[in-house]
C-alpha cells in the first residue's frame, strides 16, 4: 500500500511544482518530479528524514519546495536559466 501512496503523493508534489513553474510534464513526470522533488526536499529540509514522517501540511509544503528547486536546476541546464 506503501507505494501507492508515494505515487498519488507524487503525482499531486509534481502537479503542483509544475504549476508553480509552468512546467507540462504529464503523469509520468510529475510522479517521478514528485518523488525526486520530495527526497531533495527532505535532504535540504528535513535532513533526510522525510520519509519517516507522517503526510503533513509541512511535510507536503517540504516535498513540493523540493520539487521545485528539481524543476528549477532542470530549466537551468535546458535553457540556461530558471524561467
Amino acid at each position: 500500500m506503501g507505494i501507492i501512496v508515494w505515487l498519488i503523493v507524487g503525482a499531486v508534489v509534481g502537479a503542483v511544482a509544475g504549476m508553480i513553474m509552468r512546467e507540462s510534464l504529464g503523469l509520468i513526470g510529475d510522479i517521478v518530479v514528485g518523488i525526486i522533488g520530495s527526497f531533495i526536499g527532505g535532504v535540504l529540509f528535513a535532513h533526510g528524514d522525510i520519509n519517516n514522517s507522517p503526510l503533513t501540511v509541512g511535510t507536503f509544503a517540504v516535498s513540493v519546495i523540493g520539487a521545485i528547486v528539481l524543476l528549477a536546476i532542470v530549466n537551468l541546464f535546458r535553457r540556461g536559466s530558471f524561467r
